[in-house]
């Protein structure tokens, strides 16, 4: 059976539509799962180093919850891996494909602040000044959940209404 949907430009079943799914997701944590780890690698070494003692307790604090952040990160962003190992033979590629995409995006969410933390953490022990350190930060941040949330929704928002509207001109709708 074939699920045709206008305007889609595609001619696949539900199954091949979760395989097709499936293999972009895989392609999208791959991506994602190279950054984190190695900001993670870095991270651990922290620790590890004479000058770590001589951080303020804010900023060890400030260390040891970007830790955790990069550590829960790592873990969504493999978790679907885990995950189709698990599903994989049981006939249930769609569902497992929207569960691995909603870890997928909790493990950007993650990643997006395992990344602010560390850009704080590593401006304040550079710099010493709080005065202008946060508002770097919060620049930064604002730039990523532009690009990695705020444009895509944004398209996904004009394409579904000049759909709606094409949808309009066809059946002669008004709005």
């Amino acid at each position: 059976m074939r699920d045709d949907r206008p305007g889609d430009g595609r001619e696949e079943s539900p199954e091949e539509r979760a395989d097709r799914k499936w293999g972009d997701l895989l392609q999208e944590i791959r991506v994602a799962q190279t950054g984190v780890q190695i900001l993670f690698g870095f991270l651990l070494t922290v620790v590890f180093q004479p000058s770590y003692r001589r951080l303020s307790e804010a900023d060890q604090t400030l260390y040891m919850v970007t830790i955790v952040l990069g550590a829960t990160a790592i873990g969504a962003l493999v978790a679907p891996v885990s995950f189709h190992r698990i599903v994989s033979g049981h006939f249930i590629k769609p569902e497992a494909v929207v569960w691995a995409s909603r870890l997928t995006f909790l493990g950007l969410l993650l990643l997006l602040l395992t990344m602010t933390a560390s850009l704080l953490l590593v401006l304040r022990t550079a710099t010493h000044d709080d005065g202008y350190v946060p508002w770097i930060v919060a620049g930064v941040a604002a730039l990523y959940i532009s690009w990695w949330f705020v444009i895509p929704v944004v398209l996904r928002m004009r394409k579904a209404g000049s759909e709606v509207r094409a949808d309009a001109a066809d059946t002669g709708e008004e709005n």
